[in-house]
């Protein structure tokens, strides 16, 4: 019925939507790091057969729903990064960990520049400085999400 592996797959989408709405002290807030598009840049890049856009596309507009954005911001930025990583899976697999962590705070950055400038369009938002440490938070978290999400990979034997 289900394809190998699938649980795992969704129960990790799961707990990144979670973390992303989370309660947390206001001071430590704007370092949130961007949990679903983490966990959607792993498995693009380790299953982009089977995690595609239209996934990004799904997990985009949970996103908005769950952060109560306007519909299709998040998701907009979550498209035009996984097709980067989708694109060039490949590479990014022969990166090293530091390399990744690098492109990973870039397509982090990317995204958020995507929604800012989306809610600018929208309703004139205004630029704060705090709006991109999420990029540099994600990327120091991609040191332990990336091994994390390969070893559930490996247990699970999500194919």
């Amino acid at each position: 019925m289900f394809k190998h592996g699938l649980i795992p797959l969704v129960l990790t989408y799961l707990v990144a939507l979670v973390l992303m709405v989370m309660p947390m002290p206001a001071s430590i807030d704007v370092y949130r790091p961007d949990w679903v598009t983490l966990v959607l840049l792993y498995w693009i890049i380790a299953l982009p057969h089977r995690v595609s856009l239209g996934t990004a596309l799904v997990l985009g507009v949970l996103t908005d729903i769950l952060l109560g954005s306007v519909l299709g911001v998040h998701a907009l930025g979550m498209v035009v990064v996984s097709y980067f990583a989708a694109r060039h899976f490949q590479r990014i697999r022969n990166f090293s960990l530091p390399q990744q962590v690098i492109l990973i705070a870039f397509l982090i950055l990317i995204k958020r520049l995507i929604v800012f400038q989306a809610n600018v369009f929208i309703h004139d938002a205004q630029f704060t400085s705090s709006y991109f440490w999420p990029a540099l938070t994600s990327a120091l978290f991609w040191f332990w999400l990336f091994p994390l999400l390969r070893k559930i990979r490996r247990r699970f034997g999500v194919v």
